[in-house]
């Protein structure tokens, strides 16, 4: 999905915020509605199907946590949380309560924008619109679990294909240290180290140049994400 024709829905309860997100997004083609509450962000779920939630976690009527599980239960909606709360921890309960990203105040107008897009993205891949990934000259395959870079095959060990598959499924979703060994490891008590290890590795495959990634992220403390 593109800018073009997708409406977002801006959960936030200051006036003045919603107004610079307004115009910001409008800036660049989205259309918007408004909720102050979360009362008011469910009501506008029923009623008008965003294809994005931009969420404020400190609303006044109840837990932006809390509000994450109950649009979940609605619509497979991404969701970009928009939050003053920069502590790692606040970021990685925020994913793991399903959120697809979290942009932290204050934010800059293009890479809100970056954010917007990669969860969109997301949700096209959700709804079964490509079983593939494709960035630049590195390609996945995840139907014949074939990955390739500039036009050439790459080996990937199991657990390396792993985490890279995980990584195409949910592109441009921050995925945290906990999903990854969960669905990885099957185990959420593995060591993470045993991750970075594994993540150094797969970019010594698939990145032009590992020191400086391109495709797979990082967000400290929290994740990585596939770009």
């Amino acid at each position: 999905m593109t800018a073009d024709g997708a409406t977002i829905l801006i959960v936030e309860d200051e006036p003045p915020i919603r107004r610079l997100l307004r115009t910001t997004l409008a800036a660049h083609d989205y259309r918007t509605l408004e909720a102050g509450t979360g009362g008011e962000a469910l009501q506008a779920m029923r009623h008008h199907r965003p294809d994005l939630v931009l969420l404020d976690l400190g609303l006044p009527d109840r837990d932006g946590l809390e509000l994450i599980g109950d649009i979940r239960k609605l619509a497979p909606v991404p969701i970009v949380v928009l939050s003053g709360r920069g502590e790692e921890a606040a970021k990685v309960a925020a994913l793991d309560a399903g959120a697809d990203d979290y942009v932290t105040k204050p934010f800059g107008a293009e890479e809100l924008m970056a954010r917007l897009r990669a969860a969109l993205r997301h949700r096209l891949q959700q709804q079964g619109a490509d079983r593939s990934f494709s960035s630049g000259t590195l390609k996945v395959d995840l139907v014949r679990r074939l990955v390739e870079r500039d036009g050439e095959a790459v080996k990937l060990s199991p657990k390396e294909y792993d985490i890279l598959e995980q990584l195409a499924i949910h592109a441009g979703k921050v995925l945290t240290h906990r999903h990854l060994l969960r669905e990885v490891w099957r185990d959420e008590a593995v060591d993470p180290q045993y991750l970075r290890v594994y993540i150094r590795q797969l970019r010594q495959k698939i990145e032009t140049d590992p020191a400086s990634p391109q495709h797979v992220l990082t967000e400290p403390g929290v994740g990585y994400r596939l770009v």
